[in-house]
């Protein structure tokens, strides 16, 4: 019986998770995502084309795969009406390789609603939530309301629709929230909503299945399988910098309940990680830099979100939160991605524990958000020249090495692979 390797990031998302899975599907009969929606924005680039899935899983390029959206991913359908007919304006017809989870929760109109008045109604203690109306449909799972993929098949759906966006409409208004004025782009909600209606005809068309048989029917059967997971370790629900997180589980564990298979069945789990480290929204981030180096960084690195288009903070790696990663989700091969970010950099830093309260630690605190961190940072020399003639991991600069050998000696994980352009070309495997 073949087991689930796993693919997840190791920071706070961005880490460059859809380039990776599109390089490794070839590797795979089954590329399956986990968790998340359409918050997630996994960018792919090849043939001078850059790609921007947000619920497909990033193996959909490779026709002779299957992808599979698990039950743990939250579906919005206009969204995914959307990537679908962009995948098809680049002759991908996604009905042939993309099979859906009856199980899947749906997000409604109403959910992308609450999102905004729930931002609204914290004021200066918002997360920054994408608005995609993830946080409410997890609610719903959770309180046992939700809508699942497989509801849009029975009798009763247009009823069970309107119960549950009448619930909406009343918490908002609790909220005090202006429903009237709200607007979805340049939508009403009654026009999304319309919309919205529409696109299910088009999940309609799409394979839906019972995810957790088809994926232990390919594991029993020998196939390949890696799970795509979304978001990164430490916007984990559980072990994430809460309440700065989202809604799922991002780290290992969430593919058993994610895909439905037994802890047994995980074999590899490939952690992703920049050279250096991002943060899009609000919460703690020890190693932030406020100077003209972090803007650099955040330039050079096109730091900008897929899905929200937001800025990203940037900072220096941070070991701590990379050890805790790792041991969170039983790492076992390293990816390194960006490194190329910094070739003009005379001096590269590397945070590797924490003062708090004037004592030293590499551990995470409980009170992460409510204590001053400062990083213990150790300098290495930049490489100073372009890494984009290396063909290979033993022909990086011996400074780019060094560093790479400090993340492996203070995480305890071996470097696979390092990624030194945006280009599936370019990622050099050991």
């Amino acid at each position: 019986m073949s087991k689930v390797d796993v693919l997840l990031g190791l920071q706070w998302g961005d880490e460059g998770k859809g380039k990776i899975v599109d390089v490794l599907t070839p590797n795979y009969d089954v590329i399956a995502r986990f968790q998340g929606g359409p918050n997630a924005g996994h960018t792919l680039e090849f043939n001078g084309i850059k790609h921007v899935l947000h619920i497909i899983p990033s193996g959909i390029f490779h026709k002779e795969k299957i992808n599979v959206i698990g039950n743990g991913v939250l579906i919005e359908p206009a969204i995914f009406n959307d990537e679908v007919e962009a995948l098809r304006k680049k002759d991908v017809e996604p009905t042939h390789n993309l099979f859906i989870s009856k199980k899947a929760h749906l997000i409604l109109p109403t959910h992308r609603l609450l999102d905004a008045a729930n931002e609204q109604a914290k004021g200066n203690a918002k997360i920054g939530s994408t608005l995609k109306g993830i946080g409410p449909a997890y609610t719903d799972k959770i309180a046992r309301t939700g809508i699942r993929v497989g509801d849009i098949l029975e009798f009763d759906f247009r009823e069970k629709y309107q119960l549950l966006k009448f619930q909406h409409l009343q918490i908002a208004k609790m909220q005090n929230f202006d429903v009237d004025a709200f607007r979805i782009g340049d939508m009403t909600l009654d026009e999304y909503e319309e919309k919205w209606m529409k696109s299910l005809d088009t999940l309609r068309t799409f394979q839906l299945i019972n995810s957790e048989y088809f994926i232990n029917n390919c594991l029993r059967d020998g196939k390949r399988v890696l799970a795509e997971g979304a978001q990164g370790s430490m916007l984990d629900i559980d072990f994430g910098s809460y309440p700065f997180v989202t809604s799922s589980s991002t780290i290992t564990a969430g593919v058993c309940s994610g895909l439905g298979v037994a802890p047994s069945a995980i074999g590899r789990v490939m952690g992703i990680t920049k050279a250096y480290c991002t943060r899009v929204g609000a919460g703690p981030f020890p190693t932030e830099l406020f100077d003209a180096t972090g803007r650099t960084l955040c330039e050079l690195g096109h730091e900008f979100g897929a899905t929200t288009g937001r800025a990203r903070r940037c900072g220096w790696i941070d070991m701590p939160a990379l050890r805790y990663a790792c041991m969170l989700n039983g790492v076992t091969d390293l990816i390194v991605t960006k490194p190329d970010i910094m070739d003009g950099f005379d001096e590269i830093k590397m945070c590797t524990s924490y003062v708090i309260n004037d004592k030293d630690t590499d551990e995470i605190p409980f009170e992460f958000n409510e204590v001053e961190i400062r990083p213990n940072l150790l300098s290495f020399p930049g490489w100073k020249q372009s890494l984009s003639s290396a063909r290979s991991y033993d022909e990086l600069p011996v400074q780019l090495l060094q560093y790479l050998e400090a993340i492996e000696k203070r995480s305890g994980v071996r470097i696979m692979a390092v990624s030194v352009s945006p280009d599936r070309k370019d990622v050099l495997f050991r």
